[in-house]
């Protein structure tokens, strides 16, 4: 497994930017379409057949409404995975990455709270995570898989049961909490996927690793360290 790219979360007033390596397999979901795209999409559907344009339009609203409620909840990333699995068919995944406002100045104290619930057993279902860029925690659960209340005929295809693993980090010097989320409706597969979630969170670092590599361009080669040998280490 390789990066395949690093990402930075939009940049503002507030908070710092970030950055983290996405594996292969992942493909990123545009959550900033631009006007000029989308009308382009439109004018496209126009030229279509009547059923084709209807079932085009469904799609086109449906991925409107998901970039609409991911933007509402503060995600920065929101990418779809597909793995062969050893069935010799595929397994499918879902991996966000979202900002979360705590109160006041406290992300580092919700941050430690949470971990230390988890380190003595307070909380099962956590467990805290010494990473690269500070001090987090894991929190993983299966839950009932959502149902659609539009297709309910769909519902004896769906799964009825998803595996949600989360890591959360407090971001330096702000009142934010970096959250990733893996989501699969593959339970077999949950002890891969919290590897994936694991080996992310630990490339996770708030240095621009572009910066560092530019000021390392011109001294001798010396062994990775901080968040590159996190990558190297966790994506090959």
């Amino acid at each position: 497994m390789t990066v395949s790219e690093v990402t930075s979360a939009p940049q503002d007033t507030r908070k710092p930017s970030f950055w983290y390596g996405l594996p292969l397999g992942y493909v990123s979901l545009d959550l900033h379409p631009p006007a000029e795209r989308l009308m382009g999409i439109v004018n496209q559907l126009r030229g279509l057949p009547d059923q084709e344009r209807d079932e085009a339009d469904r799609a086109l609203r449906l991925y409107a409404g998901i970039v609409s409620l991911l933007n509402t909840n503060r995600v920065q990333e929101c990418a779809l995975g597909v793995h062969p699995d050893d069935a010799g068919g595929f397994t499918t995944s879902v991996f966000t990455v979202s900002t979360m406002l705590t109160a006041g100045n406290s992300a580092k104290l919700v941050v430690a709270g949470l971990a230390g619930s988890a380190a003595d057993g307070r909380d099962e279902g956590m467990r805290p995570l010494d990473l690269p860029c500070g001090i987090g925690f894991l929190s993983e659960k299966r839950s009932p898989a959502p149902r659609s209340s539009r297709r309910p005929e769909a519902g004896d295809a769906a799964p009825s049961h998803i595996w949600q693993g989360t890591v959360a980090v407090a971001a330096p010097s702000t009142p934010e909490l970096i959250v990733l989320q893996m989501v699969t409706p593959n339970l077999d597969s949950a002890d891969a996927y919290r590897d994936i979630l694991l080996g992310i969170a630990r490339t996770l670092t708030f240095a621009n690793p572009a910066r560092a590599a530019a000021d390392n361009e011109d001294k001798e080669p010396e062994a990775l360290t901080g968040a590159a040998a996190a990558m190297r280490n966790d994506f090959g």
